[in-house]
């Protein structure tokens, strides 16, 4: 099997690089007879998406040409750490390639072996779980601003008429966007039409 070897770390600090990494993912896939294809070293946080990330986009890149048959990476976190749906929906994007992945620390979480419908059903309701403890965080967050007062939703549409008025009066647009709620631009716009 063709291997593609992704490593990832957040920072390139003397004390984080994907050395170890690669090193022990080599000597893996070395060991399961795979043809190395190229190693992919990533340096940003796990957090953000992949379309942020080049070496991730990459990978993806790769696979819709089919360029390797397996992915293989040091642990789940270092492949993302946007939480269990986007990652699902990144092993999701490697199957619809047909291309297999592994994680080295983590032997379970793999698609190479006879539990791969299992891990992926369980990724899937794991997912699922956190879309509800989101929405309800995000509920629970409304609930309590709109307790303390506070209006929710976009700024109303500025009073042109005040805007006018205030800057009349020798306001600078900072002061007529504070009073206002609305940003300098929109004021200059308003009083520029």
């Amino acid at each position: 099997m063709r291997c593609l070897i992704y490593t990832r770390v957040s920072t390139t600090t003397h004390d984080q690089t994907t050395e170890n990494q690669v090193a022990q993912l080599k000597e893996y896939a070395h060991r399961q007879n795979w043809e190395i294809v190229e190693i992919i070293e990533e340096y940003c946080s796990g957090g953000k998406s992949a379309e942020e990330r080049t070496g991730l986009k990459k990978v993806f890149s790769m696979a819709r040409q089919k360029k390797f048959d397996v992915l293989l990476f040091w642990s789940l976190d270092r492949l993302s750490r946007e939480g269990s749906r986007k990652t699902l929906e990144y092993l999701t994007r490697l199957d619809d390639c047909k291309v297999k992945w592994h994680s080295y620390t983590e032997e379970y979480i793999s698609s190479l072996g006879i539990f791969a419908d299992a891990i992926i059903s369980l990724m899937a309701a794991l997912a699922r779980q956190e879309k509800v403890r989101l929405s309800e965080r995000v509920s629970a967050g409304l609930q309590r601003a709109r307790s303390k007062g506070q209006r929710l939703g976009r700024p109303q549409i500025a009073d042109t008429e005040k805007i006018r008025e205030l800057r009349q009066n020798g306001h600078s647009l900072a002061e007529i966007a504070k009073c206002c709620g609305i940003s300098r631009t929109r004021v200059h716009q308003i009083l520029s039409a």
